[in-house]
Formats: structure tokens, C-alpha cells, sequence
């Protein structure tokens, strides 16, 4: 579209209203005793979008806390039956107002599920699913999206981004092309911007630079055998709750449950920072060691994923920051990493 489009701020509760009564299933950022987390919503009036980073984010839409992935049982001849799960039941979905960071978290599960092996569970989700971001307007100190390549009014993972303007309005910026027929389709509820006209937009977050990235990757590899794994580590619980948390992890453990007889597979949340997570059956554990978690998790995020993949594991949201019951300050730590000498 080569025009600008606006979305009133009095139109919002009727698209999202529309979305509902086009059999749109709606994930948006509710509150809910202080604690601000994405759930779906059946009344658009129980949505919030005065926060600034919810406590989880909305990647579990995409990719579930657990998953079935077939059901298996045994016939009279007890002979094995297997029934796969339809991934065209999925349904079709909108994720409102999540974060730019939260936005571009998706593009890492992306390139994780279609890298050696397109993962259809994911792709079918995504196919069916418009991701509605909204520019922040303020951060906090645990926010250092810049440091990574994103910023507080970046578009990167959204079909649409909406940008707040002076009157509580947004200027709407189509990024997809699943974005414009979003747009087609509910355009009852935008307005389309006179080319006479201007619109006075609002000033994203100021979030500055924590820690220089390019220093911090040319020096990891080098590092892998470094003391400062083991003393950054003393701290860590090893608890997952960082990993949880973050909308970029992509851990996941394969699990059945039921009988001989007859159960489930399911994909299940899992972390590289359990102890269990590289536990071989022969007991044998290649990851023993809990500064060897912790390596892995910042090599996978700052170094792996970047040189393999072309894509940063981490987002900048600072959940792991806010949350962490230990206190552990991932910039603090990747500061002192990018210093150190080999």
C-alpha cells in the first residue's frame, strides 16, 4: 500500500472484536494482579497496553509449552496404530500488541524449525497466525534490544507494527504481505491518511547501547575453555526460569505418556541449563557442570546461532534480567565476557 493508514485509538476494541467474530482466535497482553502476560481473550475490553514488557512472552502461541504430536495405540491384532496430529485443524489466530523485541523472537524459532527440517507444527501456526506489534514508547533498565540489532520501533518479525501517535492513535506500517490482507480484510476499522495531511508521531524509547556486540562475537570462540564461565556460573540455580521465559529459546524434550497400550508423544519446553537436559542413558553427561550450561546457553545465543543460522538468540526484552531469582545480570556478564582476555 502506498498510502498511510491510521488506526483510531476508538476503532481499536471493534478490530479486535471483528477478529473474534471472524473466528479468529486473539492473544493479547492481559493484567491480571499487577502481572501483565499474554492469554487469549474472548472481550477486547480485558486487554491492557499500558506496560512495558509482559512477564512471559507470546511465543508459547507458536510454539506450545507442550505439544501433542500423535496418539498411538494397539488394535485387537495388537498391531501398532498411529494417528498423526492434523496441522490443519490449527486455528486461525492474531497476536496483539506484543513488543518489537517479542516480534523478532519469532524470526529465531523461524530459522531454528526450517533449518536442517521444516518443523511442521510451527510453520502451520505461523501460516495461520498475524503478528500485530506496537512501538514502545518506554523502557525500562533491563531493556537492551539496540544491543542486539533490534530497537523499540523496529518492524523485524511483525506483519504489522503499529506506531503510537500524539493522540493515542497509531500510524500502521504494513510489513508482510499477510499484514496488507489483514489490512483488506478488516479495513472497515482504518482510515486512510489524507495525502495533505500530516501526522505528528511519537518518540519511541531511548534504549541505549549496553555492550558492543561485534566486540563480544569475535571474542567467544575463543573463550570456550575460559575460568569466567565458572565464575559467572557460581550464581546460577540452574532453574530454567530465564529459558522459560525468553521468546527466543528453542529447547524442547520429546516425552510419551500412557501404556504400552495405547498414549501420546508430546514436544515438551525443555533447557539447556537443566542438568538433565544432556544426561546420555549410560549416565554419562557431557554438560556435568553447571558453568558449562551456562557456556552453552551464551555461546548457542551470541555465537552458534549467529554463524550458523545468521541470527541472533537473543531479543534484548530483558525477562531473564527481571526474573532471574538469583540475580544474575545476562549484560553484566556478556560485558565482562566481550573484556576478557583469551
Amino acid at each position: 500500500m502506498n498510502h498511510t493508514i491510521i488506526l483510531r485509538r476508538k476503532n481499536l476494541t471493534a478490530l479486535l472484536a471483528g477478529c473474534l467474530a471472524a473466528a479468529r482466535k486473539v492473544y493479547a497482553p492481559v493484567r491480571k494482579n499487577e502481572v501483565v502476560t499474554f492469554q487469549s481473550i474472548d472481550d477486547p475490553a480485558h486487554i491492557t497496553l499500558d506496560y512495558i514488557q509482559t512477564v512471559q512472552s507470546a511465543k508459547h502461541v507458536l510454539f506450545p509449552r507442550a505439544e501433542e504430536l500423535f496418539r498411538y495405540s494397539t488394535d485387537e491384532n495388537n498391531q501398532l496404530r498411529l494417528e498423526d496430529r492434523d496441522v490443519n485443524s490449527f486455528e486461525e489466530t492474531v497476536i496483539f500488541g506484543v513488543r518489537p523485541c517479542d516480534a523478532s523472537g519469532f524470526l529465531t524459532l523461524e530459522a531454528v524449525f526450517t533449518w536442517d527440517y521444516p518443523d511442521a507444527f510451527y510453520l502451520a501456526r505461523r501460516e495461520k497466525c498475524t503478528i500485530i506489534s506496537i512501538a514502545c514508547q518506554q523502557a525500562d533498565p533491563w531493556c537492551f534490544c539496540t544491543s542486539v540489532g533490534g530497537g523499540p520501533g523496529h518492524s523485524r518479525g511483525s506483519d504489522l507494527l503499529l506506531l503510537p501517535l500524539a493522540e493515542g492513535d497509531y500510524l500502521v506500517e504494513v510489513v508482510s504481505d499477510k499484514g496488507r490482507h489483514f489490512v483488506t480484510e478488516f479495513a472497515a476499522h482504518f482510515e486512510s491518511q489524507p495525502a495533505e495531511a500530516t501526522v505528528q508521531r511519537l518518540a519511541v524509547a531511548d534504549v541505549p547501547l549496553r555492550f558492543d556486540l561485534e566486540k563480544l562475537q569475535t571474542r567467544l570462540p575463543a573463550l570456550f575453555n575460559s575460568d569466567i564461565w565458572t565464575k559467572q556460573a557460581q550464581a546460577c540455580l540452574g532453574c530454567g526460569a530465564c529459558a522459560f521465559l525468553c521468546p527466543s529459546c528453542v529447547c524442547f524434550d520429546i516425552q510419551d505418556e500412557g501404556t504400552q497400550e495405547n498414549g501420546i508423544r508430546l514436544r515438551c519446553w525443555d533447557s539447556c541449563g537443566f542438568s538433565l537436559f544432556t544426561l546420555h542413558t549410560s549416565g554419562h553427561n557431557p554438560r556435568s557442570e553447571q558453568c558449562q550450561r551456562w557456556r552453552q546457553r551464551v555461546m548457542h545465543k551470541f555465537s552458534y546461532l549467529p554463524d550458523r543460522l545468521k541470527i541472533m538468540g537473543c531479543v534484548g526484552c530483558g525477562r531473564c534480567l527481571r526474573t532471574c531469582p538469583a540475580g544474575m545480570d545476562l549484560v553484566e556478564c556478556l560485558t565482562a565476557i566481550a573484556e576478557v582476555s583469551a
